[in-house]
């Protein structure tokens, strides 16, 4: 084998790539730079790059963290479940509500429990006949 000619991923590496890919994409979904998960997480910047390309491994215990952190379950970031399905609305949403305040934050999800305990609105148009 060259040395232009890439080497195929092992089913193990591939899953690292792909753990790596999900944590990715959780952090640039909740806005983190990888320097606030290095913070966090007690590891350098380069490390959380690492990790994020599949070329450093994580523990049980960071993968934990990670989960908690992204507020995802452990399980999503392993491949066993779903992608997460979200919708552009409610990821706006997300996105809008992280700049409120803790009680604004309340407040919003007050009305949005509101919203959910009232049913349908009613169609204005259904008594016009």
């Amino acid at each position: 084998m060259n040395d232009e000619t890439p080497a195929l991923e092992t089913g193990e590496e591939q899953a690292w790539t792909q753990l790596g890919e999900r944590l990715r994409g959780a952090r640039e979904y909740l806005g983190l730079s990888q320097e606030d998960v290095a913070a966090h997480m007690g590891l350098s910047r380069p490390a959380i790059s690492n990790v994020e390309s599949g070329k450093r491994k994580v523990s049980t215990f960071e993968l934990t963290r990670f989960a908690q952190l992204y507020r995802r379950p452990y399980e999503y970031f392993l491949g066993e479940t779903d992608e997460l399905v979200d919708d552009e609305v409610s990821g706006a949403l997300f996105r809008t509500a992280q700049e409120l305040s803790d009680s604004d934050k309340e407040q919003v999800l007050r009305f949005a429990q509101f919203l959910r305990g009232a049913g349908q609105a009613p169609d204005p148009e259904a008594g016009r006949e």
